[in-house]
């Protein structure tokens, strides 16, 4: 028999797949997390299980009641519209830092995930896109150097990923969002900081006007990363 997962390992993997499981719509808001069912779900042990949902109770994706154990945080618009704002201040600073900072290797690689990135959605490949629009995100900030503004960042967008998922639903949203993406790509690229800067207010505008007109139904498939 498999050894179950614990210790720091099984206390990450337990907690990233939750992150994981916010993402794609399996867990929802107000849902129960049951230590022992989390534990037989990811093969990890109790503790790492009790430890997880510590960890992402400090992020604030989950909550913990006591006497009736853990489950997902709910996360109101108006909340998501100022985690959003308190973002978007944040991400302007990165992006005019990392235009600034970012080394050769660094502008390089923001090249390329622009250019894949217009081949994701002329493919209809939203995987892909997910996938490069969060690398895209993580680099401008490990650019910049900013360390503060990321620690900052990761635990606003902790509580976001149910947004995240409806937003990513909404159709056409890839091929709305890929211009803001490309904007602030080349603002940086270019080194311009000023330009970085609006381009990622102009982004982060967007995404609140999304969030103001998220309360109708979303359809149900795997989506993106908005």
């Amino acid at each position: 028999m498999t050894d179950k997962l614990t210790g720091a390992a099984g206390r990450q993997y337990v907690a990233d797949a939750i992150r994981h499981a916010l993402r794609s719509g399996d867990l929802v808001p107000g849902q129960r997390l049951v230590e022992n069912d989390l534990a037989e779900s990811y093969g990890a042990t109790r503790g790492a299980v009790r430890e997880a949902l510590q960890d992402l109770a400090a992020e604030e994706i989950v909550e913990i009641i006591p006497r009736r154990g853990a489950r997902v945080r709910a996360v109101s618009v108006e909340e998501a519209i100022q985690i959003t704002e308190c973002r978007s201040v944040l991400e302007q600073l990165c992006a005019r830092k990392a235009a600034e900072r970012a080394d050769g290797e660094q502008r390089a690689e923001l090249s390329r995930i622009g250019t894949d990135m217009r081949q994701a959605v002329a493919d209809g490949a939203w995987d892909a896109y997910s996938a490069l629009n969060q690398r895209l995100h993580e680099l401008v900030v490990e650019a910049s150097g900013q360390e503060v503004a990321r620690r900052h960042l990761e635990r606003l967008n902790g509580p976001m990923v149910r947004f995240q998922f409806r937003l990513a639903l909404r159709p056409g949203r890839p091929a709305q969002s890929l211009p803001q993406h490309l904007a602030i790509i080349d603002a940086v690229v270019g080194g311009d900081a000023p330009a970085a800067a609006r381009a990622a207010a102009a982004h982060l505008d967007d995404v609140i006007d999304q969030l103001r007109a998220s309360a109708d139904p979303a359809p149900t498939r795997t989506p993106p990363r908005p």
